[in-house]
C-alpha cells in the first residue's frame, strides 16, 4: 500500500507540473495564477502548495535532478581523477547527450522553458537560490575529497608541502573553486542556448560547445594566464 500511495503522490507532482509549465509557455509565467494550475490540474489550492512550495517551483521542478549534481561527481569520481577532471568530463558528456542543462537541446520545448527562466526575474532568481545551495554542496565535497593525491586538478595541487601530493583544498580553495567552476557551466549552458535560439541545431554548435568547455576547464585548471 506504501508504494501505491506513493506513485499517486508521484504522479500528481508531475501533473501539477506538467499543467503548470504548459500554461506558463502558452501565457507567461506571470500572467497565470496558481488558482488557474490547481484547476488544470484538477487538484486543490493547498494540494498544490503541499506538492509545490513556492509557483517557481512549479517550473524548476524539472531541473531538480539536477541540484548537487556537482558535488555528486566529485564523491564518486574514480580513483586517480580529480574533481575538475571529472567536471569536466561529464559536462562532455552532458553535451553529448543533450542534456537541456548543458544548454544543448534543441527541442522547442526546452527552448522555450529555458527562455521563461532567463526573461522572468522571479524565476532567475529562485534558480540562482539553488544555484548557491549547489555551490555549498560542492564545497563541501571537494573540502572533504580532494585533499588526496592530486587535489583540485591545478598546478598549485599537485603536491602538498612535504611532496606527499596531499594539496592544498582548504575551505578558501573549495569555496572559489566551487564558484568558479558553476560560473563556467552556467556561462556555457547559456552560450549554448543561446547558439540554437539563433536558429543552429544541436548537431551544428557541438563540436564548438566541446572546443569551449576544454577552453573554459583549461582556464580553470591553469588560471588566467594561459589564455
Amino acid at each position: 500500500m506504501t508504494g501505491l500511495r506513493h506513485l499517486k503522490k508521484q504522479r500528481t507532482h508531475e501533473a501539477v507540473s506538467a499543467a503548470a509549465i504548459s500554461l506558463f509557455l502558452e501565457r507567461g509565467f506571470d500572467a497565470v495564477s496558481v488558482a488557474e494550475i490547481a484547476a488544470a490540474a484538477e487538484v486543490s489550492k493547498p494540494t498544490l502548495f503541499k506538492y509545490f512550495p513556492t509557483k517557481e517551483d512549479l517550473v524548476l521542478h524539472r531541473i531538480t535532478d539536477h541540484r548537487g549534481e556537482a558535488a555528486r561527481v566529485v564523491r564518486g569520481r574514480g580513483p586517480g581523477t580529480d574533481p575538475l577532471t571529472a567536471l569536466h568530463r561529464h559536462f562532455l558528456d552532458g553535451l553529448a547527450r543533450r542534456d537541456p542543462v548543458t544548454g544543448l537541446n534543441d527541442d522547442p520545448e526546452v527552448l522555450a522553458y529555458h527562455r521563461m527562466i532567463f526573461s522572468t526575474p522571479s524565476l532567475a532568481a529562485r534558480l540562482m537560490h539553488h544555484m548557491t545551495a549547489d555551490e555549498e554542496a560542492l564545497a563541501g565535497a571537494l573540502t572533504e575529497t580532494a585533499a588526496g593525491p592530486g587535489g583540485v586538478g591545478g598546478p598549485e595541487d599537485a603536491e602538498g608541502p612535504d611532496g606527499s601530493g596531499s594539496g592544498t583544498m582548504d575551505d578558501l580553495v573549495a569555496r572559489l573553486v566551487a564558484g568558479q567552476v558553476l560560473a563556467v557551466q552556467r556561462v556555457l549552458a547559456r552560450r549554448n542556448w543561446a547558439e540554437l535560439v539563433g536558429g543552429r541545431t544541436a548537431s551544428e554548435v557541438l563540436p564548438e560547445a566541446v572546443t569551449a568547455a576544454d577552453r573554459a576547464f583549461a582556464l580553470l585548471r591553469d588560471g588566467l594566464g594561459s589564455s
